[in-house]
């Protein structure tokens, strides 16, 4: 490497907040960048550790990370755009919204402050697009062979753009007014701006993508009409069935699906007609239910909205402060984590059943929850068993369920092209993304099951890496 005493030199730094007093009086977004000088520092500390951990366990596309800290470090930033681009497609997507897997797989991580990868990723990315490095890779040869991508999420679009460099004729087909699958209608402006993904759809455009939108594939375009007009077609439409909480109640007004809210919210940003819940969280008390990454861009969502109070609860229990010995290096760590929503306020409780939703005038005003402890369930396993006299009730206007995706939609087009399901309800795929019927493909969510974005990415990826060769 360009330094190897890199990290014992330099600290950690991540990327700058803008102040919460600021933030949440719009829904610009958070993360600053910061100058070259600092981040070729940082790109010093990933250290030589022989095996990079990094790239060959913790990055589901393989993002080559020691060579482009490499060439960061000796700042030849183009070459290292470039070769952020052979493994990844969008690194402006997960350079904003990955967990990084990829730090908490790194070396340093064992007893020191990992590199920080995802920040590094995300300014090479902007840099590349601010110099023009980034531009538009169209195929000068041409297959002749016609390919239908349904859904343009990070799997749609990785997919399509990677099918299209190789010459084919690419079609992506989308139900939305817009293409951008979750990305533009799920994640919060303040996480992504929606300007970043029309910018990288311009490119895909340039390099031959044909987008339908506003097109219903299963409704206006029958699974006949698809396997007659293409030569493949690849399913990418996400897993967007949310897990549903069937307690009295459920039906009460002001109870919703957090994809709901999070969607209407997206369109009322970026002025477009609200087709989800148009409902927002303006002086109300808001109870979020569930813990995760949906649940905290509910509790960002509804801050900036104007919430009197947010309250978010989740069934298991508070994640340590640090790995225990079960949960080792270089795996995920399972431990507790504050988001940048968290940090905007709101009250947090872990270990809670929710029993009921209980309102007046068929307007939800409270939720009835029971304190649950967890005991072994005698097969290797854990449930949840509530306390005896530990009931309570949280007031709430606006109930949010964030309790996870469970599968894709079982629809129209699904039955018409009589795809066989795995036992979880997804779309049962074999190792190269083949589906039960012949040039039928799947990847994304709703093959995998609700994931990461970067896990969508490298299974568009591929996908169309299979299409390619079965068309060939």
């Amino acid at each position: 490497m360009g330094k190897p005493t890199g990290f014992i030199e330099q600290k950690r730094e991540v990327s700058p907040k803008r102040a919460v007093t600021e933030r949440i009086s719009d829904y610009k977004e958070i993360e600053q960048l910061m100058e070259d000088l600092r981040i070729e520092t940082q790109a010093s500390r990933c250290m030589d550790c022989g095996i990079p951990f990094c790239h060959s366990y913790g990055c589901p596309v393989k993002n080559r990370i020691p060579d482009f800290n490499d060439l960061l470090y000796h700042k030849r930033w183009k070459k290292a755009v470039e070769l952020l681009h052979v493994t990844n497609n969008f690194p402006e997507f997960t350079g904003r919204l990955c967990p990084a897997l990829c730090e908490e797989a790194c070396t340093l991580a064992v007893n020191k402050s990992q590199v920080t990868i995802r920040l590094l990723e995300l300014h090479l990315v902007e840099k590349g697009f601010k110099e023009g490095w980034i531009v538009p890779q169209p195929s000068f040869r041409r297959s002749g062979k016609r390919v239908a991508v349904i859904g343009s999420g990070p799997a749609g679009l990785a997919a399509a753009q990677q099918l299209a460099r190789n010459g084919h004729d690419v079609t992506v087909i989308e139900s939305a007014e817009k293409a951008g699958g979750l990305l533009r209608y799920g994640i919060p402006d303040f996480k992504l701006d929606k300007s970043i993904i029309d910018r990288r759809l311009n490119q895909l455009l340039e390099e031959g993508v044909s987008f339908e939108t506003g097109v219903s594939a299963g409704r206006d375009l029958s699974a006949k009409y698809l396997l007659r007009n293409y030569q493949s077609v690849v399913l990418a439409t996400g897993s967007r069935v949310p897990r549903n909480l069937e307690v009295p109640g459920r039906d009460l007004d002001g109870v919703y699906f957090a994809l709901e809210y999070l969607s209407a919210q997206n369109q009322r940003v970026s002025g477009e007609m609200i087709s989800y819940v148009n409902v927002d969280a303006k002086d109300k008390n808001v109870l979020v239910i569930g813990g995760g990454d949906t649940g905290s861009d509910c509790i960002g969502t509804a801050r900036r909205q104007g919430a009197a109070n947010i309250t978010q609860i989740e069934i298991l229990s508070k994640p340590p402060a640090d790995r225990v010995e079960t949960n080792p290096w270089p795996t995920w760590p399972s431990i507790f984590k504050t988001s940048t929503s968290h940090d905007e306020g709101c009250g947090r409780i872990w270990d809670v059943e929710t029993l009921a939703f209980e309102g007046e005038g068929g307007k939800v005003k409270k939720v009835r929850c029971v304190k649950v402890e967890w005991q072994s369930d005698g097969k290797g396993g854990r449930k949840p068993v509530r306390v005896a006299g530990s009931e309570f009730t949280i007031e709430a206007d606006l109930v949010l369920l964030a309790m996870g995706f469970v599968h894709p939609a079982h629809d129209q087009l699904i039955k018409e092209f009589g795809i066989e399901l795995n036992e979880r309800g997804n779309i049962r795929v074999s190792s190269d993304y083949k589906t039960s019927v012949p040039k039928v493909y799947a990847a994304g969510d709703c093959a995998r099951g609700a994931s990461l974005v970067v896990w969508a990415i490298a299974g568009g990826r591929e996908a169309a890496e299979s299409v390619n060769r079965d068309l060939l």
